[in-house]
């Protein structure tokens, strides 16, 4: 039976298992992540100052990625092509 989770979003995954949630604003500066860690659920979010997230094509509607390219995809760097989107002018 699905879970009421898996009739409204559609996603056919169980997200009380640890798996992260990733989802990108409509701007591609914002990214959202959801997850379970057994407790609760936590809500983090993360904004670029310029530039936008580089964000893979979901053709069938879910994407998995690998810690490695979560962790560029977080620091805005694009994992096919490894480069900055935007280097700060000066540090602080």
């Amino acid at each position: 039976m699905a879970s009421r989770w898996e009739r409204r979003r559609g996603v056919g995954r169980d997200p009380h298992v640890g798996d992260l949630y990733v989802f990108r604003g409509r701007r591609g500066d914002l990214v959202k992540i959801l997850w379970h860690d057994g407790l609760g659920t936590s809500l983090y979010a993360k904004r670029l100052e310029r530039g936008r997230f580089p964000w893979p094509s979901a053709a069938g509607g879910a994407v998995s990625i690998s810690a490695a390219q979560l962790g560029y995809l977080l620091e805005g760097i694009e994992w096919r092509n490894p480069a900055r989107t935007w280097r700060p002018s000066r540090a602080g």
